[in-house]
C-alpha cells in the first residue's frame, strides 16, 4: 500500500485531466451565508477518474462545497472549473447522490430510473435499454417492476445510484449516500460502491463522517478544519480499490492519522452547535 499525506497547498494543482476523463480545478474558493463565513479559500483539484473524499467536523461546510461543485450554490468568490471533455453518451456531466433516497413512490424501480431519460434526445428505445443497464449494473434487473415501498432502505439506495449513472455522469456528487442505513447495510453498500465506481469510471466526490468509509473509498482524501471551512491537510492512498480490505493494518493507520487530524476540531464543533453557536 502506498499512503501519502501533506498539508492543505499539497494537493492543488495534483492530477491532470486522463484521455477521455474530466476533472474538477477548485480556485479561491470562499462562501458565506449573510454574515456566517462557511467556506475560506479552498483550492484543490479532483483528478479524473479518481475517488475525493471529503470529511471534517460538523458544521464545517462539507454539503455546501459539494453544492457549489454541482452547480447548486453560488459561491461568495472562487470558482470551480471543469477541467477535460464529458463522453459523448454523457446526458448530465455532474449528478448528485443524496442521503434521502428521493424515489418517486407512485413509479416503479424502472420508471424511477427513467425519470432522468425523459426530457433527453434519447429514443425510447436507447431509454429502455441504458434502463436496463442500469439496472443490471446495480444487480436490480430482478426488482424492475417493484415498488420502492417494497425495497429494504440499502434496495432503495440502490436504485438511486442507478437512476444517477444512468445519465452517464462525468463527475458523480454523492453526499453522505449512506448514513441513513444500519450499519450491515451500510457495509454491504459500501463494497457494491466500489464496484460500480470502479466499473464506471465517473470522477466521484464523496462527503462523508465515516472515516472507514473514506479510506475504503479515497484516493485523494480532503481533512477539513472546523466553520470556516479550510482544507487541513490532504492524504493520498494509492492502494487500487479492489485491493483494500478493511482489516489491512496500512488503512487503519490512516484512519487513525484522519482521526487525530479532526479530534479537537471535531469535539469544538460538538460544543459550537449544543450551544446554537
Amino acid at each position: 500500500m502506498s499512503v501519502s499525506a501533506g498539508g492543505a497547498q499539497r494537493g492543488v494543482g495534483q492530477g491532470g485531466v486522463g484521455q477521455g476523463g474530466v476533472g474538477l480545478c477548485v480556485t479561491g474558493l470562499h462562501h458565506a451565508f449573510g454574515d456566517l463565513p462557511v467556506l475560506d479559500g479552498l483550492d484543490f483539484s479532483v483528478a479524473p477518474g479518481e475517488v475525493t473524499v471529503i470529511v471534517g467536523p460538523s458544521g464545517c461546510g462539507k454539503s455546501t462545497l459539494l453544492g457549489i461543485l454541482g452547480g447548486l450554490v453560488q459561491p461568495s468568490r472562487g470558482k470551480v472549473t471543469l477541467q477535460g471533455t464529458p463522453a459523448a453518451d454523457c446526458l448530465n456531466p455532474l449528478t448528485f447522490v443524496f442521503q434521502d433516497f428521493a424515489l418517486v413512490p407512485w413509479r416503479s424501480v424502472a420508471g424511477n430510473v427513467s425519470l432522468v431519460l425523459e426530457d433527453t434526445p434519447l429514443s425510447r428505445k436507447d431509454r429502455q435499454t441504458r434502463v436496463a443497464d442500469m439496472l443490471a449494473l446495480a444487480g436490480l434487473s430482478a426488482f424492475a417492476d417493484a415498488w420502492p415501498r417494497q425495497l429494504s432502505g440499502g434496495m432503495r439506495q440502490r436504485v438511486g445510484i442507478a437512476r444517477a449513472l444512468a445519465v452517464r455522469p462525468a463527475v458523480l456528487l454523492m453526499d453522505e449516500p449512506l448514513s441513513a442505513l444500519d450499519a450491515q447495510t451500510r457495509g454491504l453498500l459500501l463494497e457494491e460502491f466500489v464496484g460500480l465506481i470502479a466499473r464506471t469510471g465517473a470522477t466521484t466526490v464523496y462527503v462523508t463522517h465515516n472515516l472507514s468509509e473514506a479510506t475504503r473509498l479515497g484516493q485523494q482524501i480532503l481533512v477539513m478544519g472546523r466553520r470556516p471551512g479550510r482544507v487541513r491537510a490532504v492524504l493520498r492512498i494509492d492502494t487500487p480499490l479492489a485491493a483494500r480490505r478493511a482489516d489491512d493494518p496500512a488503512l487503519q493507520a490512516v484512519e487513525r492519522s484522519l482521526w487525530d487530524l479532526l479530534r479537537a476540531d471535531a469535539a469544538e464543533a460538538d460544543r459550537e452547535l449544543s450551544h446554537g453557536g
